[in-house]
């Protein structure tokens, strides 16, 4: 007979559990990539206005429409794409309902079907499906996210992501035109203000992705240099100037 007084082994404790990235859009999403819109358009149409010798006033002038269009258009662009989203969620969380309503019957064996799918066994997935129906919120609930993906009490509020998205954007296109408002006279001091908030503002990003903050970094950077140097190139080339 077993010691009443020998020591169980000591559970782990559910509550320390590891973390996962935020994939779900909120605020840090649009944040993160606006500022990076923000740099690498605004410091593009930067350097190829100053590529195309224009003047200091010129170039700043140039800088600040495409921040203010830019901020506009991306905070229109996000409210309309997660209001879009939304409707269409709302849409389909409405379908769902009215089937529950109409055709319980069905949805619990559709739900049954998808535990038995994911190797649960026949027996015990109908009686978990039977006793998740009782609740109709609750069947609501599970069924929206097995079959759609969504939380209908989580989704992304669309000011938010436009409010967010405004303001990054607008630093980030800040940054390039920054020495222009203190009399630069060329692209260089911009170009290395521009290069050191790219890498930065790559880094960042990296907690989306399984990337390492140094590739997520370089990859921006790169391809932020690259979109600069050929509008750069392009008014250099064409040698338009304003005014």
């Amino acid at each position: 007979m077993a010691d009443p007084t020998t020591e169980l082994p000591e559970l782990p404790n559910p509550e320390i559990h590891h973390e996962h990235r935020d994939v779900g859009g909120g605020w840090l999403r649009p944040t993160v990539f606006g500022m990076m819109d923000g740099l690498v358009s605004n410091f593009a149409l930067i350097a190829g206005v100053s590529g195309a010798s224009s003047t200091t006033n010129q170039v700043a002038l140039a800088g600040w429409a495409g921040l203010v269009g830019g901020a506009f258009s991306m905070a229109v662009g996000e409210y309309v794409s997660v209001q879009s989203q939304n409707e269409s969620a709302h849409a389909e969380i409405a379908t769902e309902r009215y089937e529950l309503e109409h055709n319980a019957p069905a949805e619990q064996a559709e739900l049954a079907q998808m535990y038995i799918e994911r190797g649960v066994a026949p027996e015990l997935a109908e009686q978990v499906a039977k006793q998740l129906s009782r609740d109709p919120e609750q069947a609501l609930l599970i069924h929206v996210q097995e079959e759609l993906g969504v939380d209908p009490n989580q989704l992304p509020s669309p000011w938010t992501a436009a409010f967010s998205s405004f303001a990054s954007f607008s630093v980030g296109a800040f940054i390039p035109l920054l020495p222009y408002l203190f009399g630069a006279h060329n692209v260089a001091i911009s170009a290395v203000l521009a290069i050191l908030a790219l890498f930065g503002a790559g880094a960042l990003a990296s907690r989306f992705t399984v990337r390492g903050w140094v590739y997520s970094g370089m990859r921006q950077l790169v391809l932020g240099v690259v979109a600069a140097a050929i509008t750069f190139g392009v008014g250099h080339l064409f040698h338009v100037t304003v005014g």
